[in-house]
């Protein structure tokens, strides 16, 4: 009996390193008929990581220079060539730079021209400072109009408050009716539609 189980493990084993074996001439196969492509794509793995970690690279010192460039102009506001740099490394932060000089100093030219800002939120800031400033009715209604605009709901109850100064309440009601319920300035429209009939 023990000669029979023992014949029985070694044929199970032979048959074990049989399929070992089918496997490995399998793969090897394999292996040979795709080497190309293996090899390509382990190439095109490679390229790509080291792509991308050398425009990481590129970014942060990009990211690194337009800070340190808007650090000098901290120091030298009216240095055009420095602004010219930064213009140059970041678009973006150069209007940010240009935006605050112009609020700070009154700069109605330099918002009219950020109005066309590829920094989308400074172009909506600049676009409702200049009909704010101008306190023109059109200006501000066409602002609160646009989709998305940030300070809608102020460029209204401003817009309110000029109608109410110019007599004409039934227009600053209307206006004041547009403006949300969830808005923060609610409130304020509702204080100005019962106590600002004068």
């Amino acid at each position: 009996m023990s000669l029979k189980t023992d014949i029985e493990m070694v044929k199970d084993e032979l048959t074990s390193e049989e399929k070992f074996f089918e496997k490995a001439v399998v793969t090897e196969k394999f292996v040979k008929k795709y080497k190309n492509l293996i090899i390509g794509g382990v190439v095109a793995i490679v390229l790509f990581i080291a792509g991308n970690v050398a425009y990481t690279i590129n970014k942060q010192n990009t990211i690194d220079s337009a800070n340190a460039v808007l650090a000098e102009l901290q120091i030298n506001s009216d240095n055009k060539a420095t602004l010219a740099r930064l213009e140059s490394l970041s678009p973006t932060l150069s209007d940010v730079w240009l935006y605050s000089k112009a609020l700070v100093n009154k700069d109605m030219a330099t918002l009219e021209e950020l109005k066309n800002s590829k920094a989308l939120l400074i172009a909506d800031l600049a676009s409702y400072e200049t009909a704010q400033n101008t306190k023109d009715i059109q200006k501000l209604e066409a602002y609160a109009n646009k989709q998305d605009a940030i300070y809608a709901d102020l460029a209204r109850v401003q817009n309110a408050v000029i109608l109410m100064n110019e007599k004409k309440i039934d227009e600053a009601h209307e206006i004041l009716s547009m403006i949300n319920i969830d808005s923060s300035l609610s409130q304020v429209a509702h204080a100005l539609m019962h106590y600002g009939v004068k």
